[in-house]
C-alpha cells in the first residue's frame, strides 16, 4: 500500500467562497472521490487513504473544512449545513459528481448534499459518522461549550485527542497531533474551532435521510468512543440509509488512519461496485 509519508504532499488549492476560501488539494486521474474531514481534524487526516485511492485510479480531492488547516477562519456560520454547502460547490468547481467520503460531522454534511443535489452524488462513504445528535447526559453539551473556548481550546484538545484514537494508533500520531494543535494556535483557529463546536446541530442531517437514494457504505470503529453502542449506530444507519456497514476492530473514531489497509479495502471495494453498477 501507498506510504502516505512517503509521497509529495499535492499543493493546496482554494475554492472562493463568498465569506472566504476552502483548501483543498488534488491528486490522481479518474473518478471524483471528496475526502472530507470532521471538526477539529485536517484534510491530512486521510493522508493513508488519499494516495491509496488516486494510485488506484481515481481523481481524489481532500478539503479542510471552514476556519480548518489551510481554510480562512472569515466564515460567519459553521456545521453540516455549512459543510454541505462548500462540498457542493467543490463538486461544481471540479465538474463532475463524486462519491464523497466524511468523517464525523462531514457524514452528516454528505447527507445533505446527496439530499439536495442528488445529481453530484455517486455514493456515500460516512466514517464515524454523526448524522443525528447523539444521546447525552444533561450538562455535557454545557460542559463541551466551556471546554472549547477559544482561550484553552488547543490544550484541551491536544489532552482529548488520543482519546479519540481508541484502538491503534497510526505510527506518525504524535506528529499529526502537533499538525493539529498546532493549526488551533494560529490566530482566528481556535475561534473558528470554538464556533464550529457551539454551532454544530445534526438535525438538518437527520431530517434528510429518508431523502437519499444514492449507494451507502458507513465505516465505524469498534472502540469509537463518540458512540455509547458504535455497533449499534452503524447499524441503524445503514438500516435507515439501506446502505453497508464495516466495523473496523482495534479503531476509535478515524478508523482512516488508525486501520488504513482494512478502510482502505472496504472504501476500494465499495467504489469498485458502484462502477460496476454504473
Amino acid at each position: 500500500m501507498t506510504d502516505a509519508r512517503s509521497s509529495a504532499r499535492p499543493p493546496t488549492r482554494y475554492l472562493h467562497r463568498p465569506e472566504g476560501r476552502i483548501a483543498y488539494d488534488l491528486q490522481g486521474d479518474g473518478p471524483l472521490v471528496v475526502l472530507v474531514p470532521g471538526m477539529a481534524e485536517l484534510r491530512s487526516s486521510y493522508r493513508f487513504l488519499a494516495p491509496a485511492l488516486a494510485a488506484a485510479g481515481y481523481t481524489v480531492a481532500t478539503t479542510d473544512l471552514r476556519g480548518h488547516g489551510d481554510s480562512d477562519t472569515t466564515f460567519a456560520s459553521y456545521g453540516d449545513p455549512e459543510t454541505a454547502s462548500d462540498v457542493s460547490a467543490l463538486i461544481d468547481e471540479l465538474g463532475r459528481p463524486a462519491v464523497i467520503v466524511g468523517n464525523s460531522l462531514a457524514a452528516g454534511a454528505g447527507i445533505i448534499v446527496a439530499a439536495e443535489h442528488p445529481g453530484q452524488v455517486r455514493g456515500l462513504v460516512l466514517i464515524g459518522p454523526f448524522v443525528r445528535n447523539p444521546r447525552q447526559a444533561p450538562g455535557m453539551r454545557a460542559l463541551f461549550h466551556l471546554l472549547t473556548s477559544p482561550l484553552w481550546v488547543a490544550a484541551v484538545w491536544k489532552a482529548y485527542l488520543p482519546t479519540l484514537y481508541a484502538g491503534a494508533k497510526p505510527a506518525d500520531f504524535a506528529e499529526y497531533r502537533a499538525a493539529v494543535v498546532a493549526k488551533l494556535r494560529q490566530p482566528g483557529h481556535g475561534a473558528a474551532f470554538s464556533r464550529t463546536a457551539r454551532q454544530t446541530d445534526h438535525r438538518p442531517a437527520e431530517a434528510r435521510l429518508t431523502e437519499v437514494d444514492t449507494p451507502v457504505l458507513v465505516v465505524m470503529g469498534e472502540r469509537d468512543p463518540d458512540f455509547t453502542d458504535p455497533a449499534a449506530e452503524a447499524a441503524w444507519i445503514g438500516e435507515t440509509l439501506h446502505g453497508e456497514v464495516v466495523m473496523v476492530p482495534d479503531a476509535g473514531h478515524y478508523p482512516q488512519s488508525q486501520q488504513p489497509e482494512r478502510t482502505t479495502g472496504a472504501v476500494l471495494d465499495f467504489l469498485t461496485r458502484i462502477s460496476t453498477r454504473a
